[in-house]
């Protein structure tokens, strides 16, 4: 019974964005084209956004995002590098929605040819937003894996592993690391990896044709912090350890080095130099990872960045670029 509910929820939300999107109908006139109520149009428009049926494209972006582009990818040896441009509010959420945009299009291109058929996934909020918003695209052929521990701390579901979200954007095969992001201790850690099915699935990892990892932070707003991942008095040495930065589980200073961090060993996952000289495409939004971001890019193993306008501004001041003055 559920799945009919489901399917007519599905062809209800695809009728609503047709007669929206290509129809130019209000919400009022859909309503009554449909029978329900303006409020219920405007969920199932909702709805139809989320599940991928309606795809949006802006082609371009303004020259500062371009010019910023061009800087950070020659400072920092990048591959491609990506601006979102900034939406006007300065909060992080919004940043975050225009790196979903931004990262969703350039996520579909990578996908939509044959090159990258497994791809290795980290985990958080950033690239939980960006396959959300990803169209939906037919790659039965690919192994999406993860890269480190899908649970958390209490071996519960992580809400921000994404392999699942992926799978069902694309239809490919996904493959979950069964173990917590953190152990609780190093014993715990080598435990785990004495398990067949957890060297298996991390050798099939450092195989991936291209990783997809976020750039986690310390501060309190951090999801390390905000998603009960790390413990206050955890978080608490890490700052006084000079870490800044999460980059798949382990924790950096300002200068890209390893931080003094034992929690960073307890991290059940790839190291980043696993994967380094691999393509490694790294998700970012939100001018308060301005630090875990440079800390992420002086390690040399990031090759693609999508990140937003305000963060792009303050990473390039903190290098000391400088942009040409708009006309």
């Amino acid at each position: 019974m559920q799945t009919r509910d489901d399917d007519w929820t599905s062809y209800m939300a695809i009728r609503a964005a047709w007669l929206s999107f290509v129809g130019g109908r209000t919400q009022g006139e859909i309503a009554t084209q449909l029978g329900v109520s303006p409020a219920k149009v405007h969920r199932l428009i909702a709805h139809a956004q989320k599940a991928g049926y309606v795809k949006f494209q802006v082609d371009g972006r303004p020259r500062e995002c371009l010019e910023l582009e061009k800087q950070l990818s020659h400072f920092f040896g990048l591959k491609n590098c990506i601006i979102a441009p900034d939406l006007g509010s300065g909060d992080d959420d919004t940043a975050l929605r225009a790196v979903a945009v931004s990262a969703s299009q350039f996520l579909s291109g990578l996908l939509g040819g044959s090159n990258v058929t497994r791809l290795g996934v980290g985990m958080g909020r950033t690239l939980t937003a960006v396959v959300e918003a990803l169209p939906k695209l037919s790659r039965p052929d690919l192994e999406i894996m993860s890269i480190c521990g899908s649970l958390t701390r209490t071996l519960a579901a992580n809400p921000y592993d994404i392999v699942q979200k992926m799978q069902e954007r694309t239809g490919g095969i996904g493959y979950y690391l069964p173990v917590p992001y953190f152990a609780e201790n190093e014993d715990e850690k080598a435990m785990f990896l004495t398990q067949r099915s957890v060297q298996d699935l991390m050798a099939r990892a450092r195989g991936s044709d291209a990783f997809l990892i976020g750039i986690g932070s310390v501060v309190n707003e951090g999801h390390l912090v905000t998603r009960g991942v790390i413990s206050k008095s955890e978080q608490e040495k890490l700052l006084s350890g000079g870490a800044v930065s999460d980059l798949m589980g382990r924790f950096l200073t300002i200068d890209g080095k390893l931080a003094p961090a034992p929690l960073g060993d307890c991290a059940v996952g790839l190291h980043f130099d696993e994967v380094r000289g691999s393509r490694v495409i790294a998700l970012v939004g939100g001018v308060s990872k301005v630090d875990a971001t440079l800390a992420a890019l002086r390690t040399g193993v990031i090759t693609d960045l999508v990140s937003d306008e305000t963060l792009a501004r303050a990473l390039s001041a903190r290098v000391g670029l400088q942009l040409a003055q708009s006309a």
